[in-house]
């Protein structure tokens, strides 16, 4: 008789997941070069209503470091992890994470990106990093890429639109991977890798303002991070042996809005898009239905000789993703639109929405894995799920978030399930433990945290932390494994 798995793993890996562009702050000191998102600038949502872009431009760019532009870049002050991380990293512990999801700035460690020799400054925060969560048995998850492009590289090289980034990564990850083998076992590539498809500049640190067909330079440089992320794979493999290096989705799940057929085609068209990168990840080959799509909109994918035995031979050992909502699509004149992250759709009358209009969806969550692991038959990992809300402090300092502790509890149960359904699920990382930049509107305002950070959408505050009632609520999750989530 087969036996029913009914909990969760007891080597399940709880914990909270961060970005360096949305905590660390510092980002002119010690030896940092500038970023990406060291360029994104907050707009109001007065002004920026529900149709914004995260491409930053050439001429914007060039304004920005000639100081032409009078706006605040809260990317570039996080909530100073950079001074703060023994006091973050204990917080962290008192709720006992056995995992925190972080990220490298590669621009702290190589400034530029094409440096030859690291910044040994940069490299001595990390350790600094690493041994403070060791210390106190919680295991660093390290993103190598997470809408963190050097600076230069996009102003010299225009990002991974160029194939010689693909070596000043390597380099970099060969780098890390040697200083920090005995620190870090757990390894991601590249954070959310199909959004460079959704904004270039976020994900590949592209200007595609210029470009005849953008959407060529995108899945261009989508291959190049394909090959970067293989060849990454196996220098880890190589270096440190026990290790483990994933892939990392955002993962948007597309129901059709009705069961027009027609509807349905285009959901599945949806799900195509957004499984394309997984797909090249885990199965180590480009999906047959791309060729359609690829000859409807003249891109070209430019090949080198070895790319498809490079892209076959190193794939993942594990697929990572976000989750935050479900998506549904349909071939009728869009009516009611939903926000998201990174892209929206039409609105789904069966499910409630955030403060920020992104659909809550709980169920969707075991759909995804029930699909993932049946498509792949790779261990999965939740790297990123949560509520971005508006939070209220109230007169004694308390923080009463049981909206979060609500969408939290029933994503959880959905994930019990889908261990009982038979997937394999190695953990799961909270979406920002502790309030950070949001980033996609860089808003202190859309908090995810359990733990409380006084700034404003501003910069103004202390920086004070403090804890909310989810807290001691995910303390308690994780100390009884997943058992107790009332």
């Amino acid at each position: 008789m087969t036996e029913l798995k009914t909990g969760f793993p007891k080597n399940f890996l709880w914990g909270g997941a961060t970005a360096a562009n949305q905590i660390e702050g510092a980002y002119n000191l010690d030896g940092k070069g500038l970023s990406t998102a060291d360029m994104v600038k907050f707009v109001p949502k007065s002004e920026r209503g529900n149709d914004f872009s995260l491409d930053v431009t050439k001429k914007e760019i060039d304004a920005i470091l000639a100081g032409e532009i009078d706006a605040r870049f809260p990317k570039r002050d996080g909530i100073d992890f950079y001074h703060h991380y023994k006091e973050d990293i204990a917080l962290f512990a008192e709720m006992g994470f056995k995992t925190f999801r972080l990220s490298l700035n590669w621009a702290r460690i190589f400034p530029n990106g094409d440096d030859t020799t690291p910044n040994e400054k940069g490299l001595a925060f990390y350790d600094s990093v690493f041994d403070e969560l060791l210390k106190y048995d919680i295991e660093p998850l390290v993103t190598l890429s997470h809408y963190e492009t050097p600076l230069n590289l996009t102003l010299k090289y225009n990002g991974w639109a160029d194939r010689r980034v693909i070596g000043f990564f390597t380099h970099y990850a060969e780098t890390v991977f040697k200083r920090y083998q005995n620190k870090v076992k757990y390894w991601l590539t590249f954070n959310e890798i199909n959004v460079i498809s959704l904004s270039p500049y976020t994900g590949g640190g592209i200007l595609v303002e210029d470009a005849e067909n953008p959407l060529q330079l995108s899945y261009q440089a989508a291959h190049h991070q394909f090959l970067a992320s293989a060849l990454a794979t196996k220098l880890c493999h190589d270096i440190i042996p026990n290790s483990q290096v994933g892939c990392m989705l955002a993962r948007m799940a597309t129901y059709p809005a009705t069961n027009n057929p027609d509807d349905v085609l285009k959901a599945q068209h949806e799900n195509q898009m957004n499984l394309f990168f997984t797909d090249v990840h885990a199965r180590g080959t480009y999906p047959t239905y791309m060729n359609r799509f690829f000859a409807e909109n003249n891109i070209v994918i430019k090949k080198e000789t070895g790319d498809d035995e490079i892209l076959k031979e190193h794939t993942v050992d594990f697929i990572s993703f976000s989750y935050y909502m479900s998506l549904s699509a349909t071939v009728k004149p869009e009516g009611n639109r939903t926000a998201g992250n990174f892209m929206g759709g039409v609105k789904n009358e069966y499910l409630e929405t955030s403060d920020w209009g992104w659909q809550i969806d709980p169920k969707g969550l075991r759909y995804t894995l029930n699909d993932l692991y049946t498509r792949y038959n790779l261990p999965l990992f939740i790297v990123e799920n949560g509520l971005g809300a508006y939070d209220t402090v109230e007169d004694d300092g308390s923080i009463h978030d049981d909206y979060r502790i609500d969408y939290l509890r029933k994503h959880i149960e959905q994930m019990k399930e889908a261990i009982k359904d038979g997937v394999d699920l190695m953990g799961y990382t909270s979406w920002g433990p502790i309030d950070l930049i949001s980033a996609s509107t860089s808003e202190m305002s859309k908090r995810y945290g359990f733990i409380y950070v006084d700034q404003d959408d501003e910069g103004n505050g202390t920086l004070k932390r403090s804890k909310k009632d989810s807290f001691n609520w995910y303390k308690k999750v994780i100390a009884s494994n997943g058992e107790d989530l009332a």
